[in-house]
């Protein structure tokens, strides 16, 4: 009975203190940005170091490939790529790793890859697009609603056996699972959230959780999980990160070689989200949006409380009630639905829940509003909207978590960030108020600028390209694990 108790106490020990180192790095993370914002950043140092013209090797590069520069000029050969991904997207009903799956594949096929794409469906009129070397192999999903690995390493072993095996395998997550990935060496996982970037997600969860509420044991089971990660993250042979701040756990906390991680950061379609003033108006228009409003606040997503809307819709319902010129001079857009979409309208009727949106809508909502705003409380990766918001020539502000401040908003000259309380927030949406829409065009920008930088789908897809050929590269014959720096 003593040594289960001693086995207790130590498990809870260890969740203990990976939780508050997990408070430590966010802080000093958080500290470094806000430094950061102020002065040149890492990758600026990075390159006045390197030598001119000295090569780079890319596999050992620390810093996120879409400060490189890649051609995209056609490939010089084409790779045959298997993705293996639980869902692919259909219309305005996918999250942020399926959209990310369908931009960046879609797009390598469009160059001339052959690809392959292992997913489930349950709809047998499912649009491939009418692209002849995009081929699609489904499988009934999982009572959980995840790939049969059982059926889908079937389904992949026999178009690997073909005369011409894959050069690339590529897995959105854990679409497939370690306990078959670890027998391929040519594979490429990218990762949209990881175990120990949530546990910010969970303190904050706890923190705002009201009296009434039980208290939830995420904490420990997070940590369980982190543990779990640790183990089986290496039997993926190479690792993208989506976001400066994930790459950096995952070397340094997760100890994979740093050879083995590589950072890519999500990209958006620059021809679809790009600044259009007619479409704005258009969008204004047809939704009765009247032109005396002088600031249109913008939210996009799900309505669902870890996407923050329960912060958000107190905000505003404070700053309404005790502010009648901000309700008269203000419109708040929402696209989107969910269950705080109902208790929105009810705020009154400068708030418009426009449902959810097509892509091309959406650009034409980014277009019609002055400031995109995120209030997430999920602390995983880099959320699409914030990109597209960016695109768009949109000023954003976000909570301020450490992939976020890390990779998106870096200071404040294209947007605002503020701590996940009603408090922070309030202040931060007064601060943009006061502020009018001649700051926030400024902010906006600097904003597409920065998104024209790093965030192109065109940014992306290149890197992914320039990854898969150095991985599928035999002892680098062709150099594509080398990078020659601009003279």
């Amino acid at each position: 009975m003593a040594r289960d108790r001693s086995s207790i106490f130590s498990f809870q020990y260890l969740c203990y203190v990976v939780i508050i180192l997990s408070i430590c790095y966010v802080m000093l993370f958080l500290s470094w940005s806000h430094c950061c914002s102020k002065c040149s950043s890492p990758y600026q140092i990075i390159v006045q170091k390197q030598k001119q013209n000295e090569p780079i090797n890319l596999l050992s590069y620390p810093f996120a490939w879409n400060h490189l520069i890649f051609s995209s000029d056609p490939p010089a050969k084409f790779l045959k790529i298997a993705l293996f991904v639980k869902k692919w997207p259909q219309k305005s009903h996918a999250g942020g790793l399926e959209r990310h799956a369908h931009t960046l594949h879609l797009a390598l096929a469009k160059r001339g890859h052959d690809l392959h794409i292992f997913t489930t469906s349950t709809d047998s009129s499912f649009s491939n697009h009418s692209i002849n070397n995009l081929h699609f192999h489904f499988s009934k999903p999982t009572p959980a609603g995840y790939l049969d690995q059982a059926l889908v390493w079937e389904q992949f072993q026999a178009q690997n056996s073909t005369n011409k095996p894959f050069d690339i395998v590529h897995t959105e997550s854990v679409g497939l699972r370690y306990t078959r990935s670890r027998y391929v060496s040519n594979l490429a996982v990218t990762w949209h959230g990881i175990a120990y970037e949530t546990i910010h997600s969970d303190i904050i969860q706890e923190l705002l959780r009201s009296p009434q509420e039980p208290k939830a044991n995420a904490l420990n089971e997070r940590a369980v999980k982190v543990v779990e990660e640790v183990k089986f993250f290496p039997n993926y042979a190479h690792h993208v990160a989506t976001s400066d701040h994930v790459g950096d756990i995952l070397k340094r906390v997760y100890m994979i070689p740093e050879e083995r991680v590589h950072i890519i950061l999500n990209g958006v379609d620059q021809q679809v989200f790009k600044p259009d003033i007619s479409k704005g108006e258009e969008f204004k228009l047809m939704h009765g949006i009247p032109e005396s409003k002088s600031l249109v606040i913008g939210l996009a997503g799900r309505l669902v409380k870890d996407k923050g809307h329960p912060l958000m819709f107190e905000a505003l319902k404070q700053i309404i009630a005790e502010n009648s010129t901000f309700q008269e001079s203000s419109m708040i857009l929402i696209a989107g639905d969910g269950p705080w979409g109902a208790r929105y309208r009810d705020l009154g009727t400068n708030i418009l829940v426009l449902g959810p949106l097509e892509q091309a809508e959406l650009a034409s909502f980014y277009n019609a509003i002055d400031i995109f705003v995120n209030p997430t409380l999920r602390a995983q990766g880099l959320d699409h909207t914030l990109l597209e918001a960016m695109l768009t020539g949109k000023p954003v502000m976000a909570t301020r978590l450490a992939s976020i401040v890390g990779s998106v908003i870096v200071g404040t000259e294209m947007g605002y960030t503020f701590s996940p309380t009603v408090t922070a927030l309030k202040k931060a949406i007064y601060e943009l108020w006061v502020g009018g829409k001649e700051v926030l065009e400024k902010k906006g920008q600097v904003a597409r600028q920065r998104g024209l930088q790093l965030f192109t789908a065109t940014k992306m897809v290149v890197a992914y390209e320039r990854l898969f050929f150095c991985i599928s590269s035999v002892k680098n014959e062709d150099h594509f694990c080398e990078y020659q720096p601009k003279g």
